[in-house]
Parts: C-alpha cells; sequence; structure tokens
C-alpha cells in the first residue's frame, strides 16, 4: 500500500504491505454465500410495526376465531394476566379514608362500563384480550352528568384500535405533528388522538359522519399496548412471530385430516371377473339399477347388512393409510415453536402433560409467571389501573362522591395504591403453604405480604377471622383453628401435614 499511497508513507503512516480484504466481527454480519440471501429491513421502530399493521390485525383475529391453537393461546394469556381482576389496595395512612375509597371503588366498578355490559374487571380482561389479539387498545374517559345517580359520574368505553387509523401522519396546528394517529406537541408529549366517531369496519355511519376523525385530547384517552422498541407508537399482536407457522401448520393437520376421511370413505372393494351378459342383481334376477353416474349400484346400507355376490366376485375390505409415525412428532415440535413464540409454555398451549412431573411443571410455571408479571404490572397496571384510578379519584372528589377537604394538596397521598392481581394456585398447596409459613415466622416477609400475593386483603382476612372466633366464642363452640383451645399443639411440619392429608 506504500506504493498505492507514497504521500501518506512520507508522511511517517505506517502502511500493511496489501490490503487485505475486510470481514465482519460477527458472523451472522456477513453477507457471504450462506447469509446474502437473508432480507433484514433497518427499519425504525415506527416504520417496523406500522407496515403491514392491518394485515396484522386481521391475520391474527382471524386466527383466533378459527385455529384452536391460537385460540388457546390468546385465552390462556388473558387468564393469567388477569383473572378475576388486578384489585387495588389503597395506602393513605388513615384506616377510615382506607375504607372509604374501597367502599366507593366497590360500588362504582359495577357502573365502569359504559355499554353495560361487565364491571370494571370484565373490561380488564377485554383491554387485555385485545391488547393480545389486536396487539393494541384505547380507553376513552367519559364524564356523566350528577343527574345519571352513578356512584361516580365516569364510564369507561373500551375502543378497537382500528379507531385511531396507524395510517395518518400529517403536520398539525401550532407546531404539532399527527403521527399514526397520534398528535404530539414541539416536545414530544402526546396532546390529541385522531378518532373515528364509529368503527371503520362497520361501515359508513350516516348518522355519525362518514368516516370523519375527531380530535379527542389525550386526558381522555388511555392507549394500552406493550412496546418493544424504544420509539414504538403502536401495539403489535403477540402472535405476529408465530401466525404464519401457525396457518402452514393448521394447513398441514387439515390436510392429513382430510386425506384420512377420504381414505375411509371405502369399506371395500368388489372384484369380479369381466362380464360377458349384463350384469343381475344376485338377490332378485333382475338387472342392477345405477344411479345418475351410471356405474355406481344403487345399494342400500344398513348396520349387519350381508350383500350377496355373483359366482367369482370377491370383497377386498379397503385397509386405509394411518396418519404417519413422524405426524405426532412433527405436530409436536411445531406446537412447540409455537408455544415459544407465543410467550406460553407447551403444556398449557395444548393441554398435553404427558410425561411431565411436578418439579418440571413448577419450574416451567415459575418462569412463565415471571413473564406475567412483567406484563401486569408494566403494561396493565401503569398504563390502565393507575390512570382510571386517577380519573375516577378526582372525579369523585369534584361530585362530592366522598369529603376530602385537603384533596389537592395531598392528592399523591389518597392515590397511592398497591395494585394485587388473582394469586396464583398452589402447585403443592402442603409443601407451599408450610414454606410461606416460615418465612412468615422467620420474619422474611409478612402475614400481609402473603395474603396479597394470594390476591386476597389482610385486613378483611384479620376482621373475618375476629368475626369468627366472637361467633364461636358466643356459641361455645372450639376450633382447630383457634390457638387458644390448644395452645400446647406441636408446630406443623411437613411430613405430618401430608400425613393428616
Amino acid at each position: 500500500m506504500s506504493k498505492s499511497y507514497p504521500w501518506l508513507a512520507q508522511r511517517g503512516f505506517l502502511l500493511p504491505q496489501r490490503l487485505t480484504r475486510v470481514q465482519a466481527s460477527y458472523d451472522s454480519a456477513g453477507n457471504g454465500r450462506r447469509l446474502g440471501g437473508w432480507k433484514a429491513p433497518d427499519g425504525g421502530p415506527s416504520s417496523a410495526s406500522l407496515g403491514g399493521l392491518q394485515h396484522l390485525r386481521n391475520r391474527s383475529r382471524a386466527a383466533t376465531r378459527n385455529d384452536p391453537y391460537a385460540f388457546s393461546a390468546i385465552d390462556r394469556l388473558v387468564s393469567n394476566t388477569i383473572g378475576t381482576g388486578i384489585t387495588p389496595k389503597p395506602r393513605h395512612p388513615d384506616d377510615g379514608v382506607r375504607r372509604q375509597l374501597q367502599a366507593l371503588w366497590e360500588d362504582w366498578c359495577d357502573e365502569a362500563d359504559a355499554d353495560g355490559r361487565t364491571d370494571l374487571y370484565g373490561l380488564q380482561a377485554l383491554v387485555c384480550r385485545a391488547v393480545y389479539e389486536s396487539g393494541e387498545c384505547f380507553i376513552r374517559l367519559r364524564p356523566r352528568r350528577l343527574e345519571d345517580a352513578m356512584a361516580v359520574p365516569l364510564q369507561l368505553q373500551v375502543l378497537e384500535p382500528e379507531f385511531v387509523p396507524h395510517d395518518k401522519h400529517e403536520q398539525g396546528r401550532g407546531g404539532n405533528v399527527i403521527r399514526a394517529g397520534i398528535e404530539y406537541n414541539a416536545i414530544g408529549q402526546r396532546v390529541a388522538y385522531w378518532m373515528y366517531r364509529a368503527h371503520p369496519g362497520d361501515g359508513p355511519s350516516p348518522a355519525l359522519g362518514f368516516n370523519d376523525l375527531v380530535r379527542v385530547p389525550a386526558e381522555q384517552v388511555l392507549h394500552i399496548y406493550e412496546p418493544l422498541r424504544a420509539g414504538q407508537l403502536r401495539g403489535v399482536p403477540v402472535l405476529a412471530p408465530v401466525l404464519a407457522r401457525l396457518k402452514s401448520l393448521d394447513d398441514f393437520d387439515d390436510a392429513v385430516l382430510f386425506r384420512q376421511e377420504v381414505a375411509n370413505l371405502f369399506a371395500g372393494f368388489i372384484r369380479k371377473p369381466a362380464p360377458e351378459d349384463p350384469p343381475v342383481d344376485p338377490v332378485t334376477g333382475a338387472p342392477i339399477q345405477t344411479d345418475a353416474d351410471g356405474f355406481t349400484p344403487m345399494v342400500g346400507l344398513e348396520p349387519g347388512t350381508l350383500q350377496e355376490l355373483l359366482p367369482g366376485e370377491e370383497v377386498d375390505f379397503s385397509n386405509p393409510p394411518d396418519a404417519g409415525n413422524t405426524y405426532p412428532d412433527f405436530m409436536r415440535q411445531q406446537l412447540l415453536a409455537t408455544a415459544a413464540g407465543a410467550g406460553l409454555p407447551f403444556e398449557l398451549l395444548t393441554g398435553d402433560l404427558r410425561n411431565v412431573n411436578d418439579r418440571v411443571i413448577r419450574v416451567v410455571l415459575n418462569e412463565f409467571r415471571r413473564r406475567i408479571e412483567q406484563r401486569q404490572f408494566g403494561v396493565f397496571v401503569h398504563q390502565m389501573c393507575r390512570p382510571v384510578r386517577a380519573a375516577w379519584l378526582d372525579m369523585a372528589v369534584l361530585a362530592g362522591a366522598i369529603a376530602l377537604p385537603d384533596y389537592p394538596r395531598q392528592r399523591r397521598a389518597y392515590l397511592r395504591t398497591r395494585w394485587v392481581p388473582q394469586g396464583w394456585s398452589y402447585l403443592h398447596p402442603v409443601q407451599d403453604v408450610q414454606a410461606r409459613r416460615m418465612e412468615v415466622r422467620a420474619g422474611f416477609t409478612s402475614r400481609s405480604e402473603v395474603a396479597l400475593r394470594q390476591g386476597y386483603d389482610a385486613e378483611l382476612i384479620d376482621a373475618e377471622n375476629a368475626a369468627d372466633i366472637a361467633r364461636a366464642d358466643a356459641l361455645g363452640l372450639a376450633y382447630d383453628s383457634d390457638a387458644r383451645a390448644n395452645p400446647a399443639a406441636p408446630t406443623p411440619t411437613i411430613s405430618n401435614l401430608e400425613e393428616q392429608a
């Protein structure tokens, strides 16, 4: 290279004798014969998620409607993420305030749905299903009049993602910009959402305008989705990585099923010598009648039928092929990949628990639950539960549903809430209960924490226990659960608890 660039050599640069081919530091970054055909788009988070987004939604919904494994994946994710609901536990230091907040919240939950079809926790499940199936969901906060006689004059309207067009990109007013139907100000804050008055998939509605878009302030809208890249504007269905595999697998499985169905239509075949005279019915002796195609004998079939044959005729019973020895292994391998891409265990996706013991399923479910908890608190609590709680409490104070004189100054204290999902069921009840009991006795955790893990309120449990003890004392009853009845009873262990069980 010194001959090619003498002016560099004269200035003291040490140049290699010959130029070698530059190689990629990572094998997967190479463009050789093996990886040259790998097409990897370099789009940003918005272009990658918005391109073909409507096709992804439509195919995800179609798969959920028609494919049993796609439906199972979505259904299991929703039931494990929401279950019976993610409930609030107020953390205000005043016990009386906590009771008032909880009572008012429970009264309002039954009235939260703007469509009147379910309660607040049913709305959580509906939103969760839309997020998993369609990638995202919108909630519009709907204030109501005091004359409506609601516990708190506020309702929630759940909207599918098509209400906000993802292909709307234009310059807004005052320096704002509209990207994917969402309006941002100069510093990147969401200030409004552009929404259709009716679902565009249901066709134009003259009463609501023909595809008219309405600007809705961002304070009235909640956008729930799981961002997978920094700066991602819209959500992607959770089945996106496996939709193509599910379609091919469904076609393959349907082809095998159809082949078996056709093969089993033939009970047998009659072999007979070449006819010299017109064929006759062996029972009546009359010429055989055939149907419209000219050759199929019109023979009625009933259970237990014995068919007489002509001399020289023989019967060969059909031996249809089976699905193949590799069919179960192939289906299992494909469903393993589907379960991995959808983010749930194979055993939950298929219900196949063969060759799985309790220790293996514990490891599998613990990993699955960790991912579910990440979504519970990172997506649904942060994007739905907390904003709904804040809007609800603001409206409750403004409407006079609860008296909090210092609310403007102490708003954060009143809003402090711990959100408690439905607890996980015990895999091994005896061992699990004993282990948590030992944690409490050792001081590693509290009774309240153990109760919250199971989705219960420790204060409510204590109140119920006190009421049970008082009632039992009044009736002269004594139960093993009352430590006063037998204070010298030994501490139970796993071994004797198992013997008692």
